[in-house]
């Protein structure tokens, strides 16, 4: 019995102990992941609650697991992983049918699981929980009550310091495909051997007020009676998916400028504002000067954003206006997620490589950025 208890203990502790660890590391990606799900089951107006759910969430399971784990506050820590249980199992078959968003995010981007694979791994996971929660009564708890819910308490506030300092600063662990060290071009390429996502095409001609549908190999090719109307195309079978696969920098021009950027001898700074309209004029006026000592000292800086130019000019804040002498780029909104937890946020480069990431709070002064850059070249 002792036995059965300490591995259930175990199994399930550390599940939910790591499941809260690695969602506290990247707490915006648990944001953007209730954000995904909001947005899959048309639940937008929930998106500014997707923080502190964000937050509430990951200390439940990392509260729970530590205390299963450490058999501190154990019939609390044990109901709150039951209570979490039939929540999100249920649930997670319900996504694995439907498959609204196809990474379910409970072990954020630590490990990536499929929506049929998280409901596996709880299936498994109730059978110590029930376990456990069917013996609570019979497991003598390691510490007194008072004792136990200090420690608890205790523990949590040191997680949610832990959780406001990835918030402020960058994640302790990135788990992102755009590390620093990262040689982007690498991580944009198809391995051999790993066959990219098949699709198949489907071409709609009109003739004589009449619309059909043609494959590739038989459309009306040079029949002039025909009319080209649309085309759709769908997802036969999913293949490799190279870990950078949107990493498209267009210019205010409408030119594709990715290649210039990575091939670049110069060191390259690249700033990045997805919603620049939400952005505090401040943050963005110490990035727009940044910007342009960079480049008056040979240093190459570019303003990536999401939203459209008019996002920009109607921004709110004269500094958020004043952006002459800066280069703006457009980007997708999923990729500047992916690239720097932060808004704003910043990446130096240098021919495609990833040398540093810094938030909006850890952006080193001026002469800083002068000095990192020179050492870097002492280096090489």
């Amino acid at each position: 019995m002792k036995i059965i208890n300490y591995i259930s203990r175990i199994l399930v502790g550390v599940t939910f102990l790591f499941s809260g660890t690695v969602k506290a590391i990247d707490p915006l990606g648990s944001v953007y992941k209730f954000q995904d799900y909001f947005s899959a089951f048309n639940m937008g107006f929930l998106n500014d609650l997707s923080l502190i759910l964000a937050i509430i969430l990951c200390s439940l399971e990392f509260l729970a697991g530590f205390s299963v784990l450490f058999n501190i506050g154990f019939r609390t820590g044990i109901w709150t992983v039951i209570l979490l249980m039939i929540l999100f199992t249920p649930l997670t078959l319900v996504l694995a049918l439907t498959n609204p968003v196809s990474d379910c995010g409970c072990f954020g981007d630590a490990v990536h699981l499929t929506n049929w694979q998280t409901f596996s791994k709880n299936i498994i996971l109730l059978i110590p929980a029930v376990w456990l929660f069917i013996n609570r009564n019979k497991i003598a708890a390691s510490e007194g009550a008072a004792r136990g819910w200090t420690l608890l308490s205790i523990a949590w506030i040191c997680f949610l310091a832990f959780i406001f300092y990835n918030l402020r600063y960058l994640p302790v662990i990135d788990f992102l495909p755009y590390k620093t060290g990262t040689y982007i071009p690498d991580g944009m390429i198809l391995p051999e051997g790993k066959s990219p996502d098949k699709y198949e095409t489907t071409f709609i001609y009109e003739k004589n007020g009449e619309k059909k549908e043609f494959s590739l190999a038989n459309y009306p090719a040079g029949d002039t009676s025909w009319k080209f109307v649309d085309q759709k195309s769908v997802l036969v079978s999913k293949g490799y998916e190279p870990p950078i696969h949107d990493f498209i920098l267009t210019s205010m021009n409408g030119d594709d400028i990715t290649q210039q950027i990575l091939s670049s001898k110069n060191y390259t700074m690249l700033m990045v504002a997805r919603k620049i309209e939400e952005i505090d004029p401040e943050l963005m006026s110490k990035g727009y000067e940044t910007g342009r000592f960079s480049k008056n000292n040979s240093i190459d800086f570019y303003l990536l954003i999401s939203s459209p130019l008019l996002g920009v000019d109607e921004a709110d804040g004269e500094a958020n206006i004043n952006i002459d002498g800066i280069d703006i780029c457009y980007v997708d909104e999923t990729t500047l997620k992916t690239m720097v937890r932060s808004d704003p946020g910043y990446l130096l480069l240098k021919e495609g490589t990833i040398l540093h990431k810094w938030s909006w709070a850890n952006l080193p002064d001026k002469e800083e950025i002068l000095k990192i850059t020179a050492l870097n070249k002492l280096n090489n």
